[in-house]
């Protein structure tokens, strides 16, 4: 099976190298994009990435996840791509926001290393490699 291309949206560094490291513990070395912030996460989307994969945090200056989720959801050329709101934030009306703005699933991190890889391999395992979707 082919390596999954994922887009990781998140502006806490710290998050990010857990997300890298439990990525990497899953076997997925290349094809990963790192976006520090939403802006950055458009940018690349409307530069031409095409991730199989969006992990989009939801708390985040400037530009939050529900503002990422509106411009993916707006444009053709990315509507598809599966997004996953991988979020500290279990609050039931970010949850309810995040799938009204077009989310594919809501995930909360763990706070537990061992925990937080078994939840990316699981995210990754089902959207990246068994969820087919329109090429």
């Amino acid at each position: 099976m082919t390596a999954p291309t994922i887009l990781l949206v998140d502006d806490n560094p710290n998050d990010v190298e857990l997300a890298l490291d439990a990525l990497d513990a899953c076997g997925i070395r290349e094809g990963i994009s790192v976006a520090p912030g939403g802006t950055e996460a458009v940018a690349l989307l409307r530069g031409g990435i095409r991730p199989d994969l969006i992990l989009l945090d939801l708390k985040m200056p400037n530009m939050d996840g529900l503002a990422v989720l509106d411009a993916v959801r707006s444009d053709p050329r990315t509507r598809m791509i599966p997004v996953v709101m991988l979020t500290t934030s279990g609050e039931e009306r970010d949850i309810a926001d995040c799938y009204r703005h077009g989310a594919t699933a809501y995930v909360i991190k763990p706070l537990d290393f061992t925990q937080f890889r078994a939840t990316v391999r699981t995210i990754t395992d089902f959207w990246a490699n068994l969820n087919r979707r329109p090429t």
